[in-house]
Formats: C-alpha cells, structure tokens, sequence
C-alpha cells in the first residue's frame, strides 16, 4: 500500500545532502509500494537563538513520484545541504491512496501541529479514525488532511499534553497511542522533544530494521560484531520456513559506538546498505535511544521482553536492479527459466524422483489425513492455486477448494479442524489473505504459506509452508511469482503421491516434464519479436478476450488481468466452455480474441468453440503447439509453443500474455512498472 523508509546515524557523520539521497534512495526502491506522492522529514538548522539543532523538523511533500520529491529538496534555501550532523534520524514516505486525493497535504510524513513536534508517517489503515477525530476535535485539535494516518500525531500531542508532569518516554507515548489505534499499521514516529531518537511499531503491515557498524561497507556481507552481553538465548522456531538459518536472536542491539539503523517495509530498501536485519513481528515497538536499540511489546508483562532474530538477507543488489532491460516487469519475465529453476533447486532429485519441501515435511502425515484442502489468495495468487487445482485433486484424491480471499471472509465459509488451508501470496502481507489466515486459525485448521518473502507475516503465522525462492519482485504486475507459485503446488501434488502406487507412471512423466520446463521457458522467451509483431496491431484496440479450458483457463484469467493491470483495456478470461452461454455475443470481426489450444483433453472442444469464433468472423490469436496444422488454418495468427505435460502448460502459455501485456502497455505510452491506482503489497482490505 505505502513504502516507509528512515534512517538514523549514530555518532555517524553524514552531511544533510547525504542524509537527502539515503532517504530518496530508499523511497526509489519502495516506489512499486506506492507513488501518488512522497514526502520526507528531517532536522532542520541549527536555530541562532537556541543553538538547538533538533528543535526544528522540516516536512517536504510532493504529488507524483519520487523523482518530483527529489527536485523539490534542491529548491529548499532554508536548509545547508552541506551541514555535517553527528547524529540524525530522517525518515520518508511514498503513498498510495486509500483516504484522500493524491496531494502534498494528504501525503505523509503527518503532523502533529504546525509547529511539527511530532511527525508520523504510515503503511495500513486505521479503522476507527472517524471516532479518534470526532474526540480530538471535541479538545481543540485541528486537522488539515483528509486522511486517516493525521489521527495519529495528533492523538500522540494529545498524550503528551495531557502526561501531568509524568516524565515518559517517547516509546511509552507511542505505546499509549497504538492502545487506541484499531485496524493494521507500520508507524515511525519522529519528535522535537526527542532529538535523535526513533521509535517504531507494526500491526499488520510489514516494517524491519536494517543494523550496519561503522566499519560494514555498504554491498559486503560482512556479518556485524556486536556487543555479545547484549544478545539472549532465542527460541527456535517452529516453522522451518519462517526464518532464514543465519541468524542470532536478540532483544537490543548497538553499544553507543557507531552505528546506523535503517528501516524499511522491504528489505529492498535496505540491501544496499546492510545485510542484517531484524523483522519486527505485530505489537513489536521498536526504540533507538542513544544509539541504542531496543524491543518491548505491547501489553508485555514484566520481564516478557521479546528476543527477535538478526537475520542475513539472502539476497544481491543486483536482484534489485533493471540491469539493461526497460522496466523490472520486463526483467523478471525473462527471469522466469531461472526463478522456477530455483524454486525447484533442492527440492526435487531427478535421480530418484523424489520431492521434498522441507518446510511441509514434519506436517505431511496430518496434511494426508485431512479431509479437504482450501487454497485461498487474491488476484495473481488465486489464479495460481485455480491453474493447479485440477492437478492436485488427481494427485491427492482430496477435494481441493478455490477461494478468493475477500469473498471467504464475506461468506464466513466453514472451516473444520481436518481442513488444510493455504495461503498464497506473493508479499506475504497481502490484507485479506491475512484476514482469512486468522480465521482458519480460530477454527483449528492446519495452516500453510505459500510466499515470496522470507520474514513476512504469512510465512511467520501459518503452520509450515513453502518459499517459492522467486527472487525478488518489483514490477506491480507479478510475473514470475505466479509460474513459481505454480510449481510449488505442483511439487507439493507430487510429494502428497510419492506412495500411490497407482500414480506413479502419472508422477515420473510431471517430474520429467520440470526437469526440461527451464530449457521450455528459455524457447518460449524468444517468440518476444513475434509478440511484438502482434502488440503492435493491437495496441489501439479497447477491449480484449482470451478464451480457453481445462488445463488452461487459468492462464486465461491471468493473462486477461496482466493486460488489464498495465494497458488499462479491457481484457476478459472467459472460459470456452461458456461460450455459447453469452460472451459469443461479443464476438465479430472487430473484437480481439485469444485462444489457448494446446493438445491435452479439451482440444476437441477447444475445437468447436474455434469454429463458433470464426463463424462469426473472428479474427482469433491462438497460442497452440508447434506443427497443429489443424489450428493453423482457421487462424488469424498463431504464437507456436513447445508442448508439455498438460499440467505444466499454463506455465509456457503464460508467458506469451505476460510479453503481450508489457508490449502493448510500451506502445500506449503507460508506466509499465507502475499501473495506475494499483500498489505491489496490498495491505489494505
């Protein structure tokens, strides 16, 4: 929804200049959060009659992305740029609309009053700010935003001017204020009565914290020496996929030498900086006090202090960057032979045709002996659990339920305790998948993730669960995360039915089928010119279907929503199967039709629905494989692609749709990377 980004030098000396392009640096890889507008907060100078540099906390906020923010700081005359500052936490914001337009006012940081005594910026939402506003109102404060994150500051001032001469911390002020707050929320809060000093929260909403020594170079992975009097005895986990093997648990970090602490909603902010990091976990308040940094929990009895793991990122700056490709959406497709290589790497033995995910293995007995498997995700996500459904009834001979995230929680669905729920998703943070975690998790179900992201909420609350090892995704249209999600299922149909003797002869040809799907997809990315070709003479056009069954609808639906996503045409999956049933009225000679036609059960009725098109002077596109001289002829064009088990097609098919998409959008003229109104990590209902 919104990306936060701070950063605090500790007795680290970084001119104001410095501190400004840390800060827009972070924000740049967080735009895909969000980038309707981006403000930051920072120190201002040092006042004459004071000689207080930290009683002064500059706010600069601009509509549009991070680019127009940048420009905005250079213009700023009240500011020496070149100013060295020992000690210093700043920390920015790039939005995505939920409460109020896009504008400077609406964008965060967000103040307390017009003197800035306390500055807040936010990812999430909070439910019940109507309620906390009327109160606030009722004492005199006034609001100049239309947004519900302004509740925050305000009610932070109102805490602090009513503490009848308690001395409290800053950490204790945020405490009391989180008390009230209702909904899901990542909060850093920045004070001109605590200089120097950082306090962080989350509910809901990712938000870690990045350490480096002064010594750690920036793109090294150097582990950093800390104060060993200050680590704890962690507890380990119970979840093999929730947290990466190299990490130490701790409860405070720093020795008040140097140090810089960075926080983030995703790690991608911080990688160039620091490998170590901390995820903070829901109720987490996180505090740097000279230099310091320590973790208390909210409601915590005494001595309940929580131990969290310091833990290594297992990722590249490289991972992060466009390299010689346009956009990052463009960049993963083609990263696709490598990420479903490696969401396999490991898992399956070729040799002995075994499959194991280690994340599911201690679980996979009572996995066996449940009664039904509901798998549960939004958008992208749900279309990859619809493309793989048909495969794991056949391999795990339970019914296998489909559910979009938001309309299981409106139905409030049965759950039992022999249910197995999986949620998938590619953040990890997604809001309504989340929301339907915790219900199963009240009606007792076994809970799995399906996840991206190592340390997010998902792979931290369900019970076991796989990272699909995707790397890391940038482009809001998720490509390469959905082919991986697609074979993790698939590998976990195959591990269900390692000892049915029956499918075995069904097993070896799926797992022969992955073992060449890498070289596949390497063969499907050079038809790139052909799908060009093919963008180009339908870049103009308004409205657009894609048509299929079976095995394929899936890719359907997904390839109708990457064309939806980032060309903003109309697009619609239709199932061929219904054709006849009303979307035939739409066909003509002037409406643009795809159609998947590969050779498995449903060509023959593929067929038929082929001949109504034509019949009705369709033009259609068919994506088929090579040498089908029967789908040749009554073509307008064909994308021609290798064939493989029915049940792995949909990843070949996908990718030519992925390709379309991003070619059309190019030759409409639109931000491939960044659609309009839509964010990567949806972390709102």
């Amino acid at each position: 929804m919104c990306g936060i980004f701070a950063y605090l030098n500790y007795c680290v000396p970084r001119t104001r200049k410095e501190i400004f392009e840390t800060l827009v640096k972070g924000l740049q890889r967080l735009e895909y959060r969000g980038y309707d507008s981006a403000g930051i907060a920072v120190d201002g100078d040092k006042n004459t009659m004071t000689d207080d540099i930290n009683n002064n906390i500059v706010l600069i906020k601009k509509k549009g992305k991070v680019k127009a923010l940048n420009e905005e700081l250079y213009k700023k005359d009240c500011m020496d740029l070149e100013a060295e500052l020992d000690t210093h936490f700043g920390m920015a914001h790039t939005r995505w609309a939920t409460h109020g337009e896009p504008s400077a006012l609406n964008s965060h940081p967000h103040r307390s009053d017009k003197n800035n005594e306390f500055v807040v910026i936010h990812n999430g939402i909070i439910t019940n700010y109507k309620e906390l506003k009327k109160y606030l109102n009722s004492k005199g404060y006034e609001f100049e935003s239309e947004t519900d994150t302004e509740v925050i500051p305000k009610l932070i001032k109102y805490v602090y001017d009513n503490r009848e001469r308690e001395d409290l911390s800053f950490s204790t002020l945020v405490e009391r204020v989180i008390q009230q707050l209702e909904g899901a929320f990542a909060l850093m809060f920045k004070s001109r009565y605590f200089p120097g000093e950082a306090v962080a929260t989350r509910r809901g909403s990712p938000l870690l914290i990045g350490v480096r020594s002064k010594d750690e170079l920036p793109t090294e992975h150097i582990p950093i020496q800390y104060n060993t009097a200050m680590f704890k005895e962690g507890v380990k986990e119970k979840n093999s996929h929730n947290r990466s093997d190299n990490s130490t648990a701790v409860n405070s970090v720093g020795d008040s030498k140097a140090v810089e602490y960075y926080f983030a909603s995703d790690a991608s902010a911080i990688i160039e900086h620091t490998n170590k990091v901390i995820y903070l976990e829901d109720d987490d308040i996180a505090a740097v006090v000279g230099g310091k940094l320590s973790l208390h929990r909210l409601n915590r009895l005494a001595g309940e202090d929580p131990v969290r793991a310091i833990q290594t990122l297992q990722m590249e700056l490289q991972e992060i960057m466009k390299g010689n490709f346009e956009a990052f959406m463009q960049k993963e497709i083609f990263e696709q032979p490598e990420s479903v290589f490696n969401t396999m790497r490991g898992r399956i033995c070729f040799d002995t045709n075994k499959v194991i995910l280690g994340g599911l293995k201690d679980h996979l007995k009572e996995i066996k002996r449940c009664r039904r498997l509901i798998m549960i995700g939004c958008g992208t996500s749900f279309h990859a659990a619809v493309a793989t459904r048909q495969i794991l009834e056949e391999l795990t001979e339970l019914p296998v339920m489909v559910e979009l995230a938001s309309d299981f929680l409106d139905r409030n669905t049965p759950v039992f305790r022999d249910d197995v729920c999986f949620y998938i998703s590619q953040s990890g943070e997604t809001a309504d998948t989340l929301m339907a975690l915790r219900y199963c998790k009240e009606k007792g179900a076994l809970t799995v993730g399906i996840t991206n992201t190592v340390g997010s909420s998902i792979s931290r609350d369900t019970d076991c669960g796989v990272h699909i090892n995707a790397g890391p995704e940038i482009g809001v249209a998720s490509t390469k995360a959905y082919t991986s999600q697609f074979a993790a299922l698939i590998m976990f149909g195959l591990m269900m039915s390692e000892d049915r003797i029956s499918l075995q002869a069904r097993r070896l040809e799926i797992i022969n089928g992955l073992r060449i799907l890498p070289e596949l997809i390497k063969k499907v990315l050079t038809l790139d010119k052909k799908i060009k070709s093919i963008a180009d003479e339908l870049y103009e056009q308004k409205s657009l279907l894609v048509m299929g069954r079976g095995f394929n609808y899936a890719t359907c639906l997904e390839g109708a929503l990457k064309i939806k996503e980032i060309t903003y045409m109309h697009s619609e999956g239709i199932l061929a199967g219904e054709l006849k049933h009303g979307p035939l009225a739409l066909i003509d000679k002037h409406m643009p039709v795809i159609m998947i036609m590969m050779r498995d059960a449903c060509y023959t009725k593929c067929q038929n629905a082929l001949q109504q098109v034509t019949a009705r002077s369709g033009r259609p596109i068919i994506l088929c494989c090579q040498d089908d001289p029967e789908v040749s002829k009554n073509a307008y064009k064909t994308i021609e692609l290798p064939q493989t088990v029915d049940c792995l097609q949909g990843i070949l098919s996908v990718i030519p749709l992925q390709l379309l998409s991003f070619h059309l959008a190019v030759l409409r003229g639109y931000d491939v990377d960044c659609p309009r109104n839509l964010a990567k990590s949806v972390t709102v209902e």
